[in-house]
């Protein structure tokens, strides 16, 4: 069985660049396993069926390394327990020539000493791109702070609109469904804003 791995690490992230790929591999649809979550640990839904059902003679493919996860120790373990544990094969696509544990696989145990030494560097090259990229986005935060950008929800503008149909509203002349359209607002919006109001 052919499956795949995709993950992007939020819900907001596409990840169709990564099906594609998977796709064009000819792996059907019920086999690529999707997650849109972060990559610090495992506990990630799709990746833990995918880990239940993988077995000997299934081949996995993974976008890059770090699509498998982002903790260095975390990875290797996982990468043993598919190729070792359960006999199952992986490639990674962004290293597809040289990384494909097929081939460590034919060396016998040359080729789980080189297995073990790239997936190693492989791993803690993923790791640090992870805490430099922390670092980078720490510093444009503490940046962008010190050039007066605010960060955290926007505060809700209170106009004169809003005031008269919340004063109609609060004294019970017209409802808030009537206060909602005077303000051209919604449900949502309405409650946020009178709760806001209300706190000043």
């Amino acid at each position: 069985m052919i499956l795949g791995y995709v993950r992007v690490s939020s819900k907001d992230q596409n990840t169709e660049r990564q099906i594609i790929k998977m796709k064009e591999l000819g792996i059907e649809e019920r086999f690529i396993f999707v997650d849109k979550q972060s990559g610090k640990d495992f506990n990630r839904p799709e990746y833990q069926t995918l880990r239940r059902i993988i077995d000997k003679g299934d081949l996995l493919y993974l976008d890059s390394l770090d699509r498998l996860g982002r903790d260095y120790d975390g990875v290797i373990h996982e990468w043993k327990f598919i190729t070792r544990d359960r006999g199952a094969d992986i490639v990674v696509l962004d290293y597809e020539t040289l990384f494909d544990s097929r081939k460590f696989k034919a060396m016998g145990d040359l080729g789980k000493l080189l297995e073990d030494q790239f997936l190693s560097m492989l791993s803690y090259v993923a790791e640090q791109e992870r805490k430099k990229n922390k670092l980078r986005q720490a510093d444009g935060i503490e940046q962008a702070k010190r050039d007066g950008i605010k960060f955290g929800k926007r505060k809700i503008e209170i106009n004169d609109s809003f005031r008269v149909a919340y004063e109609e509203w609060k004294a019970g002349v017209i409802t808030a469904v009537a206060a909602m359209k005077k303000c051209n607002m919604k449900p949502n919006t309405w409650y946020r804003r009178v709760k806001e109001y209300e706190s000043v």
